[in-house]
């Protein structure tokens, strides 16, 4: 039987955590799998397509590709339709079907870190990430809101009855990031701010930190950002990004192979990916 080749694609893909996390998966399962990075700029993806992408098993999509990948497939699963985003394809039987394993990272990522999605719940930006975990909150029914730069008001805006329009019972409201008041029992950051180099930036102020019950952060480098580290020092629960971003590769593999990881293996994963991420 001959190997299976996977790959993520992007552009630029110097800097992925991929390959090393989704080898670990494959090796953690027993699985003889090929695992590779390709940089493939946005005007050559219909080419590499049909001369790379048919002919392997499966692979992982990240920026610039999530969307322009969708005509070119075959399938498309409900949540990649609802987001319209694919993040994992698998080529199975001559037909290639897309994923987004985004947002089970990040559910899956909450919930190991032992925050209850529940009380105010504040997502810092409005961007794609914002997006995604604002959607699985909205399917659970639970109310939260936006936190935005003031030059962002009109895109918050906008996602809110984009997510109103799909989840009509949703419960969405929006404000802006340096007027935030009261008690926010789980902050989600959203933003970039504090993604290395930039280490030493926080996306709100430490009197906000001290006010939050819970943080996640979607940032995973560093492991552990400066809003991160502050609020852990206030007491509170805090988590980075590296747990969501190890968490949809673990789904993903669930889509190729039908894998099962035991948790304590995940979590050695996550700090093993972290110093990985330092010596790159």
């Amino acid at each position: 039987m001959s190997k299976m080749k996977y790959a993520v694609i992007g552009h630029p893909i110097g800097h992925t955590m991929s390959p090393f996390i989704h080898k670990r998966l494959f090796d953690l399962a027993g699985i003889d799998a090929e695992y590779t990075a390709l940089d493939i700029a946005p005007d050559a993806l219909a080419t590499e397509y049909e001369r790379t992408l048919k002919h392997l098993d499966g692979y992982n999509i990240t920026i610039p590709h999530k969307q322009n990948i969708i005509p070119l497939l075959d399938l498309l699963d409900d949540k990649a339709k609802m987001y319209g985003s694919v993040n994992t394809v698998a080529n199975t039987d001559g037909k290639a079907k897309g994923y987004t394993t985004d947002p089970d990272g990040f559910i899956k990522a909450i919930e190991a870190a032992g925050i209850e999605l529940d009380g105010r719940i504040m997502i810092l930006g409005c961007g794609g990430v914002a997006r995604t975990m604002a959607y699985e909150i909205a399917l659970r029914n639970k109310p939260f809101e936006f936190a935005v730069r003031r030059e962002s008001v009109g895109k918050a805006g906008l996602l809110c009855l984009d997510i109103t329009r799909k989840i009509p019972d949703a419960q969405v409201s929006f404000g802006l990031i340096d007027q935030i008041i009261g008690t926010v029992d789980v902050l989600i950051n959203a933003t970039p701010v504090g993604m290395y180099p930039n280490v030493d930036e926080q996306p709100i102020h430490n009197c906000a930190i001290g006010r939050c019950g819970a943080v996640y952060d979607a940032i995973y480098n560093p492991y552990e950002t400066a809003l991160v580290k502050r609020a852990k020092a206030n007491g509170a629960k805090a988590e980075g990004g590296m747990s969501m971003l190890v968490y949809q590769a673990v789904a993903a593999h669930k889509i190729w192979d039908g894998s099962e990881y035991d948790k304590n293996d995940i979590e050695q994963l996550c700090k093993d990916a972290a110093q990985a991420m330092i010596n790159k």
